[in-house]
Protein backbone atom coordinates (compact mmCIF):
# COMPACT_ATOMS: atom_id res chain seq x y z
CA UNK A 1 0.00 0.00 0.00
CA UNK A 2 1.04 2.96 -0.78
CA UNK A 3 2.14 6.40 2.06
CA UNK A 4 -0.49 8.18 0.36
CA UNK A 5 -2.88 5.56 1.25
CA UNK A 6 -1.95 4.80 5.12
CA UNK A 7 -2.25 8.25 5.71
CA UNK A 8 -5.71 8.30 4.65
CA UNK A 9 -7.20 6.17 7.44
CA UNK A 10 -4.69 7.95 10.39
CA UNK A 11 -5.97 11.39 8.95
CA UNK A 12 -9.24 10.29 9.52
CA UNK A 13 -8.91 8.55 12.99
CA UNK A 14 -7.21 11.99 14.43
CA UNK A 15 -10.55 13.72 13.30
CA UNK A 16 -12.44 11.15 14.71
CA UNK A 17 -10.98 11.32 18.24
CA UNK A 18 -10.49 15.67 17.90
CA UNK A 19 -14.72 15.40 17.27
CA UNK A 20 -15.30 13.12 20.09
CA UNK A 21 -13.40 14.89 23.00
CA UNK A 22 -15.03 18.17 21.56
CA UNK A 23 -18.17 16.47 22.04
CA UNK A 24 -17.68 15.41 25.61
CA UNK A 25 -16.64 18.75 26.89
CA UNK A 26 -19.70 20.58 25.89
CA UNK A 27 -21.53 18.09 27.16
CA UNK A 28 -19.89 17.96 30.48
CA UNK A 29 -20.43 22.16 30.65
CA UNK A 30 -24.00 21.21 29.89
CA UNK A 31 -23.78 19.16 32.67
CA UNK A 32 -22.70 21.52 35.18
CA UNK A 33 -24.77 23.91 34.13
CA UNK A 34 -27.70 22.06 34.96
CA UNK A 35 -26.65 20.99 38.55
CA UNK A 36 -26.69 24.82 39.21
CA UNK A 37 -29.36 26.91 38.25
CA UNK A 38 -29.18 30.55 37.41
CA UNK A 39 -30.35 32.96 39.96
CA UNK A 40 -33.59 33.73 37.86
CA UNK A 41 -34.49 30.30 37.79
CA UNK A 42 -33.89 29.85 41.21
CA UNK A 43 -35.78 32.97 42.40
CA UNK A 44 -38.90 31.69 40.07
CA UNK A 45 -38.53 28.12 41.96
CA UNK A 46 -38.30 29.92 45.43
CA UNK A 47 -42.11 31.82 44.25
CA UNK A 48 -43.72 28.85 42.51
CA UNK A 49 -43.17 27.22 46.06
CA UNK A 50 -44.39 29.64 48.23
CA UNK A 51 -47.68 30.14 45.86
CA UNK A 52 -48.08 26.24 46.07
CA UNK A 53 -48.33 25.72 49.26
CA UNK A 54 -49.83 28.86 50.16
CA UNK A 55 -48.42 29.26 53.75
CA UNK A 56 -46.73 32.76 53.83
CA UNK A 57 -43.31 30.91 54.88
CA UNK A 58 -40.17 31.03 52.88
CA UNK A 59 -40.17 27.56 49.97
CA UNK A 60 -37.07 25.20 51.52
CA UNK A 61 -33.97 25.27 49.81
CA UNK A 62 -33.63 23.50 46.66
CA UNK A 63 -31.51 20.12 46.20
CA UNK A 64 -28.20 20.23 45.70
CA UNK A 65 -29.32 17.17 43.27
CA UNK A 66 -30.77 18.80 40.51
CA UNK A 67 -32.78 17.70 37.84
CA UNK A 68 -31.16 15.41 34.85
CA UNK A 69 -34.07 14.61 33.68
CA UNK A 70 -33.73 16.29 30.01
CA UNK A 71 -29.60 15.49 30.23
CA UNK A 72 -27.79 13.81 27.40
CA UNK A 73 -26.08 10.51 28.82
CA UNK A 74 -24.78 9.11 25.75
CA UNK A 75 -21.40 10.27 26.21
CA UNK A 76 -20.94 8.69 30.04
CA UNK A 77 -22.52 5.30 29.10
CA UNK A 78 -19.22 3.04 28.93
CA UNK A 79 -17.82 4.92 32.35
CA UNK A 80 -17.87 2.88 35.53
CA UNK A 81 -19.74 4.60 38.17
CA UNK A 82 -19.35 1.70 40.62
CA UNK A 83 -16.73 3.07 42.48
CA UNK A 84 -17.55 6.25 42.89
CA UNK A 85 -18.83 7.51 46.69
CA UNK A 86 -22.26 9.49 45.28
CA UNK A 87 -22.96 10.43 48.45
CA UNK A 88 -19.63 12.71 48.94
CA UNK A 89 -20.38 14.16 45.48
CA UNK A 90 -23.81 15.30 46.40
CA UNK A 91 -25.83 12.89 44.60
CA UNK A 92 -27.79 11.52 47.63
CA UNK A 93 -31.32 11.40 47.50
CA UNK A 94 -33.38 14.32 48.65
CA UNK A 95 -34.04 14.11 52.20
CA UNK A 96 -38.48 14.81 52.16
CA UNK A 97 -38.80 14.54 55.89
CA UNK A 98 -36.69 17.77 56.29
CA UNK A 99 -38.15 19.52 53.88
CA UNK A 100 -41.08 22.41 54.82
CA UNK A 101 -44.31 21.90 54.23
CA UNK A 102 -46.30 24.33 56.29
CA UNK A 103 -47.16 24.26 60.28
CA UNK A 104 -47.52 21.23 61.78
CA UNK A 105 -50.83 20.58 62.75
CA UNK A 106 -52.18 22.22 65.94
CA UNK A 107 -52.49 19.78 69.53
CA UNK A 108 -55.98 18.13 70.28
CA UNK A 109 -57.44 21.40 72.36
CA UNK A 110 -60.23 19.52 73.52
CA UNK A 111 -60.84 19.35 76.86
CA UNK A 112 -59.69 16.18 79.31
CA UNK A 113 -62.12 13.50 79.43
CA UNK A 114 -62.85 14.05 83.15
CA UNK A 115 -64.21 17.70 82.39
CA UNK A 116 -67.17 18.75 83.82
CA UNK A 117 -69.34 21.16 81.42
CA UNK A 118 -71.50 23.74 83.46
CA UNK A 119 -75.01 23.05 83.02
CA UNK A 120 -77.04 24.60 80.47
CA UNK A 121 -79.16 27.69 81.02
CA UNK A 122 -82.79 27.52 82.03
CA UNK A 123 -83.89 31.29 81.53
CA UNK A 124 -85.28 32.02 78.22
CA UNK A 125 -85.09 35.46 78.12
CA UNK A 126 -86.76 35.67 75.25
CA UNK A 127 -86.71 39.59 73.40
CA UNK A 128 -86.38 42.21 75.91
CA UNK A 129 -87.06 46.44 75.42
CA UNK A 130 -84.44 48.93 76.04
CA UNK A 131 -85.82 49.45 79.39
CA UNK A 132 -86.04 45.68 80.19
CA UNK A 133 -82.07 45.37 78.91
CA UNK A 134 -80.99 47.97 81.04
CA UNK A 135 -82.73 46.79 84.38
CA UNK A 136 -81.30 43.25 83.65
CA UNK A 137 -77.66 44.24 82.98
CA UNK A 138 -77.47 47.55 84.67
CA UNK A 139 -75.47 49.40 81.24
CA UNK A 140 -78.35 52.20 81.01
CA UNK A 141 -76.07 54.84 78.99
CA UNK A 142 -79.37 57.44 78.74
CA UNK A 143 -79.27 57.30 82.70
CA UNK A 144 -80.34 60.27 84.40
CA UNK A 145 -78.96 61.60 87.45
CA UNK A 146 -77.45 64.72 89.36
CA UNK A 147 -75.33 66.36 91.82
CA UNK A 148 -75.40 69.19 94.49
CA UNK A 149 -71.82 70.84 95.43
CA UNK A 150 -71.90 74.15 97.80
CA UNK A 151 -67.90 74.93 96.58
CA UNK A 152 -67.68 77.15 99.09
CA UNK A 153 -69.98 78.11 101.99
CA UNK A 154 -67.25 80.48 103.89
CA UNK A 155 -66.75 83.36 106.39
CA UNK A 156 -64.53 86.13 105.49
CA UNK A 157 -62.26 88.54 106.92
CA UNK A 158 -64.18 91.77 107.98
CA UNK A 159 -67.32 90.14 108.81
CA UNK A 160 -69.54 88.65 105.38
CA UNK A 161 -70.41 85.54 104.53
CA UNK A 162 -69.16 84.49 100.72
CA UNK A 163 -70.89 81.62 98.74
CA UNK A 164 -70.88 79.63 95.55
CA UNK A 165 -72.76 76.63 94.88
CA UNK A 166 -73.63 74.59 92.17
CA UNK A 167 -76.23 71.80 90.71
CA UNK A 168 -77.11 69.68 87.42
CA UNK A 169 -78.99 67.42 86.42
CA UNK A 170 -78.91 64.85 83.18
CA UNK A 171 -77.69 62.12 81.54
CA UNK A 172 -74.16 62.36 79.57
CA UNK A 173 -74.82 64.45 76.85
CA UNK A 174 -77.50 66.63 78.52
CA UNK A 175 -78.11 68.76 81.44
CA UNK A 176 -80.17 71.69 83.32
CA UNK A 177 -77.17 73.31 84.68
CA UNK A 178 -77.40 76.03 88.00
CA UNK A 179 -74.93 78.01 89.49
CA UNK A 180 -74.73 80.91 91.78
CA UNK A 181 -72.23 83.19 93.34
CA UNK A 182 -72.48 86.34 96.10
CA UNK A 183 -71.79 87.95 98.96
CA UNK A 184 -73.50 89.13 102.18
CA UNK A 185 -72.49 91.43 104.94
CA UNK A 186 -73.62 93.21 107.85
CA UNK A 187 -77.52 91.54 106.39
CA UNK A 188 -76.97 93.29 103.06
CA UNK A 189 -76.61 91.72 100.28
CA UNK A 190 -73.39 93.23 98.57
CA UNK A 191 -73.60 91.21 95.29
CA UNK A 192 -75.11 87.80 93.82
CA UNK A 193 -75.82 86.39 90.67
CA UNK A 194 -77.77 83.28 89.35
CA UNK A 195 -77.98 81.16 86.20
CA UNK A 196 -80.14 78.85 84.77
CA UNK A 197 -78.31 76.87 81.97
CA UNK A 198 -78.43 74.38 79.35
CA UNK A 199 -75.57 72.34 79.06
CA UNK A 200 -74.50 69.95 76.16
CA UNK A 201 -71.37 67.76 75.54
CA UNK A 202 -69.42 68.66 72.39
CA UNK A 203 -66.40 66.93 73.13
CA UNK A 204 -64.62 64.99 75.65
CA UNK A 205 -64.82 66.83 79.28
CA UNK A 206 -66.13 69.98 77.67
CA UNK A 207 -69.31 71.14 78.00
CA UNK A 208 -71.75 74.34 75.57
CA UNK A 209 -73.39 76.29 78.08
CA UNK A 210 -76.48 78.24 76.77
CA UNK A 211 -78.90 79.89 79.17
CA UNK A 212 -79.77 82.98 81.13
CA UNK A 213 -78.39 84.88 84.20
CA UNK A 214 -80.09 87.26 86.95
CA UNK A 215 -77.92 89.77 89.19
CA UNK A 216 -79.37 91.04 92.75
CA UNK A 217 -77.70 92.88 95.31
CA UNK A 218 -76.53 97.06 95.18
CA UNK A 219 -78.42 98.76 92.52
CA UNK A 220 -81.25 97.37 89.92
CA UNK A 221 -81.01 93.67 88.71
CA UNK A 222 -80.14 92.89 85.56
CA UNK A 223 -81.10 90.19 83.06
CA UNK A 224 -78.49 88.40 80.65
CA UNK A 225 -78.62 85.80 77.89
CA UNK A 226 -75.68 83.29 78.46
CA UNK A 227 -73.55 81.03 76.43
CA UNK A 228 -69.94 79.47 76.24
CA UNK A 229 -68.47 76.41 77.83
CA UNK A 230 -66.96 74.84 80.59
CA UNK A 231 -65.37 71.68 80.54
CA UNK A 232 -61.44 70.23 82.06
CA UNK A 233 -58.35 71.56 80.54
CA UNK A 234 -55.35 69.58 79.38
CA UNK A 235 -53.13 69.06 83.51
CA UNK A 236 -56.48 68.78 85.37
CA UNK A 237 -57.38 72.61 85.20
CA UNK A 238 -60.95 73.35 85.50
CA UNK A 239 -62.11 75.88 82.96
CA UNK A 240 -65.36 77.94 82.27
CA UNK A 241 -65.55 80.87 79.62
CA UNK A 242 -68.95 82.45 79.58
CA UNK A 243 -70.36 85.58 77.37
CA UNK A 244 -73.30 87.58 78.67
CA UNK A 245 -75.73 89.73 76.24
CA UNK A 246 -78.47 91.88 78.26
CA UNK A 247 -80.61 94.91 78.13
CA UNK A 248 -79.86 98.36 76.09
CA UNK A 249 -76.84 96.55 74.38
CA UNK A 250 -75.19 95.46 77.68
CA UNK A 251 -72.07 92.94 77.24
CA UNK A 252 -70.17 91.21 80.12
CA UNK A 253 -67.36 88.37 80.26
CA UNK A 254 -66.79 86.28 83.24
CA UNK A 255 -63.61 83.41 82.90
CA UNK A 256 -63.07 81.20 85.88
CA UNK A 257 -60.12 78.86 87.09
CA UNK A 258 -59.25 76.41 89.90
CA UNK A 259 -56.92 73.36 89.72
CA UNK A 260 -56.76 71.18 92.94
CA UNK A 261 -53.57 69.96 93.73
CA UNK A 262 -53.60 66.59 95.97
CA UNK A 263 -50.99 67.12 98.94
CA UNK A 264 -51.93 64.02 100.24
CA UNK A 265 -55.54 61.75 99.71
CA UNK A 266 -57.20 63.67 102.05
CA UNK A 267 -55.21 67.23 102.18
CA UNK A 268 -56.25 69.16 98.72
CA UNK A 269 -54.92 72.35 98.02
CA UNK A 270 -57.00 74.72 95.55
CA UNK A 271 -56.10 77.79 93.83
CA UNK A 272 -58.46 80.02 92.15
CA UNK A 273 -59.33 82.40 89.79
CA UNK A 274 -61.82 84.97 88.32
CA UNK A 275 -62.28 87.62 86.07
CA UNK A 276 -65.00 89.69 85.09
CA UNK A 277 -65.50 92.67 82.20
CA UNK A 278 -68.09 94.50 80.63
CA UNK A 279 -69.16 96.27 77.83
CA UNK A 280 -70.48 99.72 78.71
CA UNK A 281 -70.52 101.50 81.89
CA UNK A 282 -73.62 100.86 84.25
CA UNK A 283 -73.02 103.39 86.88
CA UNK A 284 -76.17 102.31 88.66
CA UNK A 285 -74.50 98.98 89.85
CA UNK A 286 -70.95 100.96 90.23
CA UNK A 287 -69.69 98.81 87.04
CA UNK A 288 -67.12 100.74 84.68
CA UNK A 289 -66.67 99.21 81.40
CA UNK A 290 -63.25 97.28 80.17
CA UNK A 291 -61.64 94.97 82.82
CA UNK A 292 -64.07 95.20 85.90
CA UNK A 293 -62.56 93.23 88.84
CA UNK A 294 -60.59 89.81 89.62
CA UNK A 295 -60.20 87.78 92.07
CA UNK A 296 -57.37 85.27 93.06
CA UNK A 297 -57.55 82.77 95.64
CA UNK A 298 -55.89 79.86 97.70
CA UNK A 299 -57.47 77.47 99.72
CA UNK A 300 -56.19 74.43 101.66
CA UNK A 301 -59.16 71.86 103.00
CA UNK A 302 -59.29 68.35 105.00
CA UNK A 303 -61.47 66.01 103.62
CA UNK A 304 -62.56 64.05 106.40
CA UNK A 305 -64.74 62.38 103.80
CA UNK A 306 -64.84 63.40 99.97
CA UNK A 307 -68.12 64.87 100.43
CA UNK A 308 -67.31 67.29 103.45
CA UNK A 309 -64.48 69.18 103.97
CA UNK A 310 -63.81 71.87 106.13
CA UNK A 311 -61.18 74.88 104.79
CA UNK A 312 -58.98 77.74 105.24
CA UNK A 313 -57.49 79.92 102.65
CA UNK A 314 -56.75 83.58 101.88
CA UNK A 315 -58.34 85.68 99.08
CA UNK A 316 -57.00 88.47 97.05
CA UNK A 317 -59.51 91.41 94.99
CA UNK A 318 -59.19 94.24 92.98
CA UNK A 319 -61.10 96.42 90.46
CA UNK A 320 -60.49 98.06 87.64
CA UNK A 321 -60.36 100.86 85.44
CA UNK A 322 -64.09 102.85 86.05
CA UNK A 323 -65.23 100.26 88.51
CA UNK A 324 -61.84 100.76 90.49
CA UNK A 325 -63.18 104.77 90.44
CA UNK A 326 -66.43 104.19 91.59
CA UNK A 327 -65.28 102.50 94.51
CA UNK A 328 -62.76 105.08 95.40
CA UNK A 329 -65.94 107.39 95.36
CA UNK A 330 -67.61 105.41 97.92
CA UNK A 331 -65.06 105.77 99.98
CA UNK A 332 -63.96 101.65 99.43
CA UNK A 333 -60.79 100.06 99.03
CA UNK A 334 -60.00 99.25 95.51
CA UNK A 335 -57.54 96.27 96.45
CA UNK A 336 -57.97 93.92 98.78
CA UNK A 337 -56.45 90.78 100.81
CA UNK A 338 -58.82 89.03 103.03
CA UNK A 339 -58.66 85.62 105.46
CA UNK A 340 -61.50 83.17 104.54
CA UNK A 341 -62.47 79.82 106.36
CA UNK A 342 -65.58 77.60 105.37
CA UNK A 343 -66.60 74.33 104.04
CA UNK A 344 -66.99 72.79 100.97
CA UNK A 345 -70.46 70.17 101.28
CA UNK A 346 -71.48 67.73 98.01
CA UNK A 347 -73.92 65.34 97.64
Amino acid sequence: MSAHMKFVPLTAALMFAFAASTQAQSQHAHHDDARVPSDAHTAHAHGAHGSHHGYGQPAAKPSAHADHAGMDHSAHAGMDHSGMDHAAAGHAAPAHADMQHGTAPAPDARPPADHVPPPPPTLDIGHLTHAQMDAVMGMNDNARFGRFMLDRLEYVEGGATAWSAQAWYGGDSNRVHFRSEGQRKDGTLEHADAELLWSHAIAPFWDSQLGIRRDFGEGPGRTWAAFGVQGLAPYWFELAATAYVGEQGRTALRVEADYELLLTQRLVLQPRFELNAYGKDDPARRIGSGLSDAEAGLRLRYEIRREFAPYVGVEWSSGFGRTADFARADGHDVTDVRWVAGVRVWF
